[in-house]
């Protein structure tokens, strides 16, 4: 199992209640937004990381917004 997978199971297992289902992956899209001084839902739309940020801010209403 790699570093990563375990580091996110020991997460989930010591915090179930706080982590968000959306995982957002490392993409190139994400340098490229700095560059262009722009968030990812603008510089890239129809992105999977566009589209990861999306998921995640649904969930985060979903639980009734930030604490």
């Amino acid at each position: 199992m790699r570093l990563c997978t375990r580091r996110l199971t020991a997460i989930l297992e010591k915090y179930p209640e706080d982590v968000f289902e959306t995982i957002i992956a490392k993409t190139i899209r994400f340098s490229e937004t700095t560059v262009a001084g722009e968030p990812i839902t603008s510089y890239a739309s129809s992105s999977g990381g566009a589209a990861s940020y999306r998921r995640l801010a649904r969930e985060l209403i979903a639980r009734g917004g930030a604490r």
